[in-house]
C-alpha cells in the first residue's frame, strides 16, 4: 500500500478496500488532527470526533478526488474543514435546542475576568478588521464565519476564484500584521 499514490488509494477506498483507508489514515492523521484541533480551539474530545467523522466520510460517501482540480492534501483539508463547520453548526443547534427545552437547568455564571479578556480580544480583532477594505472584510466573513467555500464566494462576488484567493491572502496578511505587531 505504501507505494501507491493518494489517487489510487482513494479509488480503492471507494471500492471499500479497508487497508487503503488505513494507509490514508497513517499518512494524514497528524495533519487532520492538527487542523481539527486548531478549529476546535484545543478541545481534544471534539477534535477526536471530527477526525472520526472525516475518515467515516471518506469511507461511506464515495468521495471523489480529482487530481486535475488540485492536490490531494488540499482536497482532504477541504473535506476536513467542511466536516468541522458542519460539526460546529450541528453542535450549536443542539446546544441552542437543549437550552430552550431545559430552561430550568442550572446556568453557569462566567468568570468576569474571562469576559474582560474575551472582550479585549474581540475588540482587538474588530479594530484590526476595521483596517481592511470592505471587500477584504466580506471575504473573511463569508469564508470563516458563514462557512462558504472559495468557489462559492467567487460566485457570490461575481469574481474569479483567483481574485478571491488573492484577496483572502492579502486580508490575512494585513490582519496578522495588525494583531501580531500591535500596529492597531
Amino acid at each position: 500500500m505504501k507505494d501507491l499514490n493518494d489517487e489510487e488509494l482513494m479509488r480503492m477506498v471507494n471500492g471499500k478496500h479497508r487497508p487503503a483507508l488505513e494507509e490514508i489514515y497513517d499518512r494524514y492523521i497528524k495533519m487532520i488532527y492538527g487542523f481539527s484541533y486548531k478549529f476546535t480551539n484545543g478541545n481534544v474530545e471534539k477534535t477526536k470526533e471530527i477526525v472520526q467523522l472525516v475518515f467515516l466520510k471518506l469511507w461511506v460517501t464515495k468521495s471523489r478526488y480529482r487530481p486535475d482540480k488540485g492536490s490531494f492534501v488540499n482536497w482532504l483539508l477541504t473535506i476536513t474543514r467542511n466536516v468541522c463547520i458542519d460539526y460546529i453548526r450541528k453542535n450549536h443547534l443542539y446546544m441552542d435546542n437543549r437550552f430552550e427545552s431545559d430552561s430550568t437547568s442550572q446556568i453557569d455564571i462566567p468568570d468576569p475576568f474571562n469576559g474582560i479578556e474575551d472582550s479585549l480580544v474581540r475588540s482587538e480583532i474588530s479594530f484590526a478588521k476595521s483596517k481592511l477594505s470592505t471587500a477584504q472584510k466580506r471575504v473573511i466573513d463569508l469564508l470563516y464565519w458563514k462557512g462558504y467555500s472559495l468557489t462559492e464566494i467567487a460566485v457570490i462576488e461575481n469574481e474569479p476564484v483567483g481574485t478571491i484567493k488573492s484577496r483572502l491572502h492579502e486580508s490575512l496578511k494585513r490582519l496578522r500584521k495588525y494583531l501580531e505587531l500591535g500596529d492597531i
